[in-house]
């Protein structure tokens, strides 16, 4: 009974996932054939706009601005052409490494993890496992318990006294670990085979290497519609965004889900990274990113391997999904003005235009952020016809460049999410980063406190074992 309820559960998704994309295709359809036949409308209106100094200022900062993005858009694929992975090394070559898995209110998730971890094909006497419960409400210790007793001496797990945050988490981890190498992987996240060992390798090829981003996929992407559109979008920002990166030595935010750092390069920011403060306020989130650019001050190269694939889970709803987002813009927000304080002098040798381009344009997108919400306010109360038209236009050609990416290098059927993802985003998900540079000062994680109802659920259990 339960397979045939599996079974209808997956056709109706499926039957769901094709409405979407059916429905997709015919709105942006129709507006580029709407567009097509009121042209004319269009000219006029544009005639009218040159008459005036605003229409002209108008025009030509919204040229300017396009000519930005794609002159950006174009040096980015130059650089991806450059980018290669570094070669796995044997296992002689192969350092000591240390992986911390941070968990706080994860289940079994975490129990899923440590065992991906250990049936890794790293070396098992160059690798220490280290879990640590960062006093999660759940029974995520009894998960992490269960991995102990089967996993024995392959891991060792740790239990905070209470909820301190990832930062901490992970601060004891890089206390108790001895690794030459540190990687980091979160607890709802699984790891290939050769995963650890692609992320090793770049320090013992590489002296300026001082951190690795991992390639993170989508776990989930079968369970709902958000998972499946996500996918799509890491895709691209990791394999294309992160590989170009990655050409300059300058990735500028190694994932939670999956980095990899260099013994040395840590220790000397460490204690300058866990007592990190925005506003007065110590800082809570962006850890990632916080010690990314901490590395790329001191004059490391941080890498990106397209092979470490990782994968986590991600928002099925859309509170969770704007949560995250928003924490991610807040830390965006934090380190562009951290990065700025060392990006624009002598803080590594040799070249050093290629990473300040690429913080020019995060702090283009942040500064273009309430202009661009109140042209749009703009527009839609004096040429809705116009506004809508035209964003269709624009989600179908800059879609089209995601989508062209994921077909080629994977499926063209799942390809096809970019499009309703874009449209999901410009039309739900575009207060985010006003509203994130706004409360920038917040340091909530926001995603993964317990519902009253899973506290309840928790409370009962403990009551009855």
């Amino acid at each position: 009974m339960e397979n045939v309820l599996d079974r209808l559960k997956h056709k109706m998704q499926n039957a769901s996932s094709s409405f979407i994309l059916l429905a997709t295709f015919l709105v942006l359809f129709s507006s580029a054939s709407l567009l097509y036949f009121l042209q004319p409308y269009f000219e006029e209106i544009h005639l009218q706009r040159m008459n005036t100094t605003w229409g002209i200022t108008l025009m030509i900062s919204g040229l300017t601005l396009l000519l930005i993005k794609v002159s950006f858009l174009v040096y980015i694929l130059f650089l991806y052409l450059r980018y290669k992975t570094v070669a796995s090394v044997s296992d002689t070559e192969l350092p000591l490494c240390t992986v911390i898995v941070p968990a706080y209110n994860e289940g079994e998730l975490v129990y899923k993890t440590l065992h991906s971890l250990a049936e890794s094909d790293y070396p098992a006497e160059k690798l220490q496992i280290i879990s640590i419960d960062d006093g999660s409400k759940d029974d995520t210790w009894q998960w992490m318990q269960l991995a102990k007793e089967e996993l024995g001496n392959r891991i060792s797990i740790y239990q905070q006294s209470k909820n301190k945050g990832k930062r901490h988490a992970l601060y004891r981890g890089f206390k108790l670990g001895m690794g030459d190498v540190f990687i980091t992987v979160d607890s709802d996240s699984i790891v290939k085979k050769d995963t650890l060992r692609i992320m090793a390798s770049p320090f013992v090829v590489n002296d300026e290497c001082g951190a690795v981003a991992g390639n993170v996929r989508v776990l989930n992407r079968d369970k709902a519609l958000i998972p499946r559109m996500l996918n799509v979008s890491f895709a691209f920002s990791f394999e294309f965004i992160r590989s170009a990166q990655s050409a300059l030595g300058s990735v500028l935010c190694t994932p939670g889900a999956l980095s990899a750092y260099r013994r040395e390069a840590v220790m000397n920011c460490r204690e300058a990274w866990i007592t990190q403060t925005f506003l007065g306020q110590v800082s809570k989130i962006g850890e990632d990113r916080a010690m990314t650019n901490m590395i790329l001050k001191q004059g490391y190269k941080v890498l990106f391997q397209k092979n470490a694939y990782v994968y986590t889970n991600t928002p099925e709803r859309y509170k969770n999904l704007y949560k995250m987002f928003i924490r991610w813009e807040r830390s965006n927000i934090r380190e562009n003005i951290a990065m700025s304080k060392f990006a624009f002098g002598n803080f590594r040798d040799g070249a050093k235009s290629g990473t300040r381009i690429l913080l020019m344009n995060q702090w283009l997108k942040l500064i273009m952020a309430y202009p661009a919400t109140l042209l749009m306010i703009y527009f839609i109360a004096t040429y809705p016809i116009l506004f809508f038209s035209s964003t269709m236009m624009s989600i179908l050609v800059f879609s089209s460049i995601q989508a062209f990416f994921y077909a080629k290098k994977h499926s063209l059927s799942e390809s096809l999410w970019a499009y309703p993802y874009s449209l999901f985003y410009a039309f739900t998900l575009f207060w985010i980063t006003p509203y994130a540079i706004a409360t920038a000062g917040r340091s909530g994680w926001l995603t993964r406190d317990l519902t009253k109802k899973q506290l309840k659920e928790h409370e009962q259990s403990v009551s009855i074992s």
